[in-house]
């Protein structure tokens, strides 16, 4: 990638950041491979797991199956690390801002972590039926949300429906296709029935006329629109090509990732309740196994083990074990001491997390739903905001919450400097430049978490380029000594449930393989 900066990678990759289908059976069951050969019974080794996330609480699910000791400590007072539901009672400390608990009304929450499961993502979905945790639709694709572009442009300061965007971009750009295919500057290797039958596919996808240019179609939607009687509904008129493109709306902000990223495309799925419903599930399993509020300080390898100090509420204490499974973020990881390899030492230091950050905000009536039509999906801003996410859960219900912006990087950055009541106003602010109902219907009540200002995490997911992924990632993925690593910082999958379980499998087939003298292979979902 020559030219390409660090920063610049950063950016593009950054917004990378059904009713209970399987307790009906009418989901198969993800097809997941046991981990074979593996037998439980008690066994002598013990296994120290430090952080209580995801990959921290399967590692443990697992090795529980098979016999092992296990011990987890966890920083925090709860479970889950960042996959965190805040909902009334929630709390969440950052460097310079301190401790913010949540006061929505009851029943009220959001997903400040993962919120989407993509219905590919087999193992998390394996996990789920596994753990009895009913699901249901994840609305990411709505085009009936908005565009909002601020800056110079005759469209710039009005709300675009997305539909309107993508159906008038299809259709320009489909009409620019058309005309060369008329020039004769089109693939020069179609036969004459071929390009004719590619002609009827350009005209089919970007609705043009007969003259083959794009004046606008029902697919944009209606000025007027259709009804019972004479009414046959009168449509839009497209917006103009150059304005669309002068008013930014062509430009990075607006690019259509959500239709295009595997990880993004429909269907997805969440977790009804909340997604922290996973961890609680998680939890139940693991009973009498996690210590909370256990702060990690030492991390040693010995020659018979690993020795592991840390400080609970009351004093400094020790543990020893066999073998220890660290999850903690890399960001943590680096300020805790420990006698690493100085592969694993400068792997560790140079890795990177996203800056990320998220607000869900109340309001007393959903008026995305009553008076916008919105049900589920994202409105997309070229603003500090940068997304909207709208719940796609208990529609129709009398109150809701916003994700009033979820944003990375440079605005995450920016709004992470900002006091929680200083983001509050700015998501305000900002806000009711899309839905002037906030003036009106926004409660005052709000929770804003900044991933990578977060005590005991510091970053929203590892960020790697390819070259980097060679020069420090692939040593993270072998044990040092008796140390493995595991999240889903050591993925392929960041940023996402399944990049945590996937790793924890791995390493616990690792681990157990060099224990029983085996040499059984980790399989991966099929």
């Amino acid at each position: 990638m020559n030219g390409l900066t660090r920063r610049d990678f950063l950016n593009k990759v950054g917004w990378l950041g059904l009713p209970a289908l399987y307790s009906w059976d009418l989901l198969k069951a993800a097809p997941v491979h046991d981990m074979p050969g593996y037998t439980g019974g008690a066994r002598k080794e013990k296994v120290l797991i430090l952080g209580a996330g995801l990959a921290g609480m399967a590692c443990a699910y697992e090795l529980k199956k098979l016999g092992y000791d296990c011990v987890i400590l966890e920083a925090r007072e709860r479970s889950g690390g960042r996959l965190f539901t805040i909902r009334r009672g929630g709390m969440s400390e950052e460097t310079g801002n301190g401790v913010l608990t949540a006061d929505f009304d009851p029943g009220l929450y959001f997903n400040a972590g993962p919120s989407r499961i993509p219905h590919h993502h087999r193992l998390t979905l394996h996990y789920c039926k596994e753990l009895g945790v009913p699901l249901e639709v994840y609305n990411n694709v709505n085009e009936a949300a908005w565009y909002f572009s601020e800056g110079e442009g005759k469209l710039s300061g009005k709300k675009i429906r997305k539909k309107e965007m993508h159906n008038d971009m299809r259709g320009y750009m489909m009409e620019l296709v058309a005309k060369a295919m008329h020039a004769d500057q089109l693939d020069k290797t179609l036969t004459a029935e071929d390009h004719e039958k590619f002609l009827m596919y350009v005209r089919a996808e970007g609705a043009l006329d007969m003259t083959d240019s794009y004046k606008g179609s029902s697919r944009r939607g209606y000025h007027i629109p259709p009804g019972a009687g004479l009414q046959a509904g009168s449509v839009d008129v497209p917006y103009a090509f150059a304005d669309l493109v002068r008013s930014g709306l062509a430009g990075p902000d607006f690019y259509n990732v959500a239709e295009y990223v595997t990880e993004l495309q429909q269907t997805m799925l969440q977790a009804q309740g909340g997604n922290d419903r996973i961890v609680a599930a998680l939890e139940a399993r693991l009973d009498g196994i996690i210590r909370h509020r256990c702060v990690v300080r030492e991390i040693l390898n010995t020659e018979s083990g690993v020795r592991v100090r840390y400080s609970d509420e009351k004093e400094e204490r020790q543990l020893e074990a066999d073998y220890c499974i660290c999850t903690l973020p890399l960001t943590v990881l680096t300020d805790v001491t420990h006698n690493f390899s100085s592969n694993w030492s400068r792997a560790i230091d140079q890795t990177v997390y996203i800056a990320a950050g998220k607000m869900g905000m109340q309001f007393k009536r959903r008026f995305w739903e009553e008076d916008e039509m919105i049900y589920g999906g994202i409105t997309h801003t070229n603003n500090e905001l940068y997304q909207l996410f709208y719940p796609s859960n208990d529609y129709h219900s009398h109150k809701g919450l916003l994700i009033g912006y979820y944003n990375f990087n440079e605005r995450a950055e920016r709004i992470g400097e900002l006091n929680y009541a200083d983001r509050e106003k700015l998501a305000f602010v900002k806000g009711k430049l899309i839905h002037p109902q906030y003036e009106q219907e926004y409660e005052g009540k709000s929770f804003s978490v900044s991933w990578h200002k977060t005590k005991y995490t510091l970053g929203g997911w590892a960020i790697y380029s390819e070259e980097e992924r060679q020069r420090n990632y692939r040593y993270l993925l072998e044990p040092d000594r008796q140390v493995y690593l595991a999240g889903e910082h050591l993925s392929y999958l960041n940023g996402w449930m399944a990049g945590a379980f996937e790793s924890a499998r791995a390493v616990v087939t690792d681990l157990h393989n060099r224990v029983t003298g085996s040499r059984t292979p980790y399989q991966k979902v099929s």
